[in-house]
């Protein structure tokens, strides 16, 4: 039996999408890094994943200019995408142990739940059906690229939590990522972060996180 963790009476869940959701940002690190190699700036995976999880490619704008010596243009964005979606749907599984763990926080805050992610719509919505979450999610899908600003700003968080008409401060966010947490604490909710590694633990609760999970088994409410 997967331990409990008792409610502080959230009313809805928020999820981040890549890292919580989805097992993705290995492969769209990937497709950066081969990207940036062509170009001359050349980074393990394990360095692009550590520079490039939890921010968009535009928001790095002025990183990727001084590292690769050329312009970030709308068709190398155009180009990145078109790779990172293929393989994407060639390769996207979900977090182990994320369908039941979706199944119960539904049922529980009577679906009052959604996704408040940082990537763009069709990222999202195409990874979701392809691990088939998307029916505990549609109508309920918020992407940083429609947002005044995206995380570590909190719109995407405030934007879903005033869809579901829920004040923040009785949302649960659950993120994997130092920038997502930064952008629910603001937001005013309560954040729970997902590592499987305890390595990983420290920075997400100096972030501030109150919870790390290692596993989504733990993700239950009483």
């Amino acid at each position: 039996m997967p331990p409990i963790i008792t409610t502080m009476n959230f009313e809805a869940i928020l999820f981040d999408c890549d890292g919580v959701l989805v097992d993705s940002e290995a492969i769209t690190c990937g497709v950066l890094r081969d990207m940036f190699d062509e170009q001359g700036w050349r980074m393990t995976l394990a360095e692009c994943m550590q520079r490039f999880v939890g921010h968009t490619v535009k928001s790095q704008r002025s990183v990727i200019e001084a590292h690769t010596g050329v312009p970030l243009t709308d068709e190398w964005l155009a180009q990145f995408f078109a790779i990172r979606n293929e393989r994407l749907s060639q390769s996207i599984t979900a977090i182990e142990g994320i369908h039941e763990a979706v199944a119960h926080l539904h049922d529980h805050c009577q679906g009052r739940i959604a996704v408040a992610s940082g990537a763009d719509r069709f990222k999202v919505e195409m990874m979701l059906k392809q691990v088939g979450l998307m029916h505990f999610f549609e109508g309920r899908i918020f992407s940083g690229h429609e947002m005044p600003r995206s995380k570590p700003h909190p719109d995407v968080y405030l934007a879903a939590a005033a869809h579901l008409q829920i004040e923040p401060a009785r949302c649960l966010v659950i993120e994997d990522t130092t920038v997502g947490i930064t952008a629910g604490v603001a937001a005013g909710a309560t954040v729970w972060a997902y590592a499987a590694l305890p390595a990983e633990h420290l920075p997400l609760l100096q972030a501030g996180a109150q919870r790390v999970l290692t596993g989504m088994h733990e993700l239950r409410l009483a």
